[in-house]
């Protein structure tokens, strides 16, 4: 069974076209299923290239042999023949042979059927800022992240959060965060994650890896202008010259290099100040808002705990009069109660599965419109009570148990909200006066 809380808030729209991957998880979970169809896919293809390359090893081997035995002449008029009918032939089959481009084609072919799945780079930069959300709201040091462990910056605690499996980030990916960050002029974030990247990037500097797009220089030449935009030209001068250690005819950098050099001989540069986050959506209770999610969960106040009672409600209401509502007071100041055993399982479920087909991209007013912000990640669906049964029944549990007409346009319809990786919304006020209401 589970309580009742606002994140169970459901109007029937077309389904969305495959997109939006990283505002939700259940299309985070879809992107599972997309890369496992990919695999199997990947696992044909190495099997039918395995099954070449060991037909390959065996015609080698057998050339091989006849090359290294002392005893094999040409003046056998069978060694004679099969060695012309080899280079007549046999070479050009296994030189020219299509078996490889047909397997292939056929991985790029299976690709394909899948593309229209995947995350875009809308996607990807999306994931990438959910990874600097999670990291101020809950002060996660980009170390431990890049590590595959949620602890606290500065801090050698338990972690915040233990996944059944670690992942750790490769340099590629703890790059691209930075980028993300550097592309925006965020540089209090991009200068922590590009240099997560560049130590990652100089431990494995030399080895390739197949699926790295970037590399020790780019990291290098990223984090090199980010610290000079943030005010540490010696930072930014000593990084462009280890740049110019790989790529000493990059003209660019050595550009860089002459204008750091003069900055520092001229003594125009003023000591660094600390690096401030960007406030990107003026939250002025930001601060707040973290500190309550980064606090301990613990007791309450021992002067409030006379006050915190478990009570069986009826509201009055007929409705609830065999099944009273479960009711708990959690705290006075401010007043908040939970309701235990509001919804089961079972419903949950109904309801989650009438409006996954539905979820779309939760947007904001703005103006006489609605549109996305950076400050609302999630998907959101709306049910009418002719849904289902089911949705109809939580609807008049709702209304015993508050004592509001749910009837529109007294409400809403109920609204399903699937938060993304990293996904949230801000505290913000909930109110509309484009038009007036019946009660204005």
């Amino acid at each position: 069974m589970r309580a009742l809380g606002l994140g169970v808030l459901l109007a029937l729209l077309p389904p969305p076209a495959p997109a939006e991957t990283f505002s939700a998880m259940r299309s985070v979970r879809a992107a599972m299923g997309t890369e496992g169809r990919l695999l199997r896919r990947l696992r044909a293809y190495l099997r039918e290239e395995s099954a070449r390359l060991r037909r390959l090893t065996r015609f080698y081997e057998k050339v091989q042999a006849l090359h290294q035995d002392p005893q094999a002449s040409v003046d056998n008029p069978l060694l004679a023949f099969s060695l012309i009918k080899r280079l007549y032939s046999d070479w050009p089959n296994v030189i020219y042979s299509d078996e490889a481009t047909e397997n292939t084609q056929a991985l790029h072919d299976g690709f394909q059927e899948e593309e229209r799945e995947l995350p875009g780079a809308e996607d990807l930069d999306g994931a990438a800022r959910a990874l600097m959300r999670l990291q101020d709201v809950y002060g996660l040091s980009v170390k431990g992240l890049a590590n595959g462990v949620f602890q606290r910056a500065g801090a050698a605690r338990t972690p915040l959060y233990s996944p059944g499996r670690r992942v750790a980030l490769s340099a590629d990916d703890c790059f691209h965060v930075g980028k993300v960050a550097y592309d925006t002029g965020d540089y209090y974030h991009s200068i922590a994650w590009l240099e997560e990247a560049v130590g990652l990037f100089r431990l494995s500097y030399g080895s390739w890896n197949l699926e790295d797009r970037s590399s020790l220089e780019d990291a290098l030449d990223h984090l090199a202008f980010s610290y000079f935009m943030a005010g540490n030209v010696s930072h930014a001068l000593s990084l462009s010259r280890e740049f110019l250690h790989y790529d000493p005819s990059n003209r660019r950098v050595l550009r860089n290099v002459v204008k750091y050099e003069e900055l520092l001989e001229k003594g125009t540069v003023t000591s660094a100040e600390p690096l401030r986050r960007p406030n990107g959506t003026h939250l002025q209770s930001r601060d707040a808002y973290e500190e309550l999610c980064q606090r301990p969960r613990g007791q309450s106040a021992p002067e409030h705990l006379p006050h915190l009672v478990c009570s069986y409600e009826t509201n009055g209401s007929p409705f609830l009069l065999l099944q009273p509502a479960k009711k708990e007071v959690v705290q006075t100041q401010p007043y908040v109660a939970l309701y235990h055993d509001f919804i089961s399982d079972a419903e949950a479920e109904t309801i989650k599965g009438l409006a996954g087909p539905w979820l779309q991209r939760s947007v904001v007013a703005s103006g006489e419109k609605q549109q996305k912000a950076e400050y609302r990640i999630s998907k959101s669906a709306w049910l009418k009570d002719t849904a289902d049964p089911v949705v109809r029944a939580l609807e008049q549990r709702i209304g015993a148990v508050t004592g509001l007409d749910l009837r529109p346009p007294y409400a809403e319809y109920l609204q399903v909200v699937n938060y993304g990786l990293g996904g949230h919304y801000e505290p913000h006020f909930d109110h509309a006066t484009d038009r007036p209401f019946p009660w204005e």
